[in-house]
């Protein structure tokens, strides 16, 4: 396995995985304006991973993401293209999300714990370890609400590196860490929770049923729990992100499907891998998706922005 090996600036078409043929979207009605303009394509960021995952815009739009089975953090700088390790171990981090301007938080999975990174000086502290003495089955994914609080995802998936492994009905579940630091369980009925993002705006959060091919939409009620349950798409997601517009953006093995705020699907991004983790995005005007597809990190140019 090869780490740290980058490609200069390489320009990759947008290919279907299932024929390989170029293309920049395809499936879904078209919009008034593509996501991805025309002649726009798809460039390789970096490879040579095992598996990429967890990706996070800091305030100038570089990004974090994770190599999880190689248990480090790996930074990806915009303006030079060029992606180097900053930080390892690092828990075996997951899922990131910045928080603050020097602040972000990590679903660390070794042992499944959440973390807050300190960007000055790469300390952490664990923010949680358990939920009233049980463990949980592995912090997967988060979103940070506009009051401080967290959201994320524990879906329970069995790692090997555990010194004690979980039971395979060992509970699945959404929480929410207030700022205060009080942790309630607001769903433990979806199969596998794992993609989550939020629109802070207008109080909608989104989760991914991974396990049951399906994205829930979810109103933030002001106490912080979620109500009014809707399904968004009957698509499940690894990880996901939301732009201006309201489109949501989820990963699989299609590529990239973007989807309108009312759950139709108007544009499919294609990525020459079998599985996208993650995506956000990044970049100095934050049009830039960033995409985690296994071994491999992409970047394309949008005609939107991140949220």
């Amino acid at each position: 396995m090869r780490f740290g090996c980058f490609f200069a600036l390489v320009l990759v078409g947008v290919v279907s995985v299932a024929d390989d043929s170029a293309a920049t979207s395809d499936a879904g009605p078209p919009e008034s304006h593509p996501i991805i303009a025309d002649g726009v394509q798809l460039q390789l960021a970096g490879d040579g991973y095992s598996f990429t995952e967890g990706p996070t815009a800091d305030a100038d739009g570089n990004v974090y993401f994770t190599d999880q089975p190689n248990d480090r953090i790996v930074f990806f700088d915009f303006a030079t293209r060029k992606a180097s390790t900053w930080l390892q171990p690092a828990g075996r981090s997951n899922g990131l999300y910045f928080v603050a301007k020097d602040r972000m938080i990590a679903c660390a999975d070794a042992e499944n714990q959440l973390w807050s990174f300190n960007l000055n000086d790469k300390s952490h502290k664990v923010l949680l370890e358990n939920n009233n003495g049980q463990r949980f089955g592995g912090p997967n994914d988060c979103w940070a609400d506009q009051d401080g609080s967290i959201y994320f995802t524990d879906p329970m998936y069995q790692r090997p590196y555990w010194n004690t492994p979980l039971p395979a009905d060992h509970p699945r579940g959404v929480y929410r860490l207030s700022a205060g630091g009080e942790l309630t369980q607001l769903l433990d009925n979806l199969v596998q929770p794992n993609g989550i993002i939020g629109d802070a705006e207008r109080r909608r959060l989104y989760i991914a049923d991974i396990g049951d091919k399906k994205t829930y939409s979810y109103r933030i009620a002001q106490d912080g729990s979620l109500i009014d349950r809707e399904l968004y798409c009957t698509s499940g997601s690894d990880g996901m992100t939301i732009d201006i517009n309201r489109r949501l953006y989820l990963t699989g093995s299609e590529g990239v499907t973007v989807y309108k705020d009312d759950g139709t699907l108007v544009e499919t991004i294609a990525v020459p891998r079998k599985w996208t983790a993650n995506v956000t995005f990044g970049g100095p005007e934050n049009k830039h998706l960033f995409i985690t597809a296994g071994d491999s990190v992409f970047t394309i140019e949008t005609t939107t922005e991140g949220l």
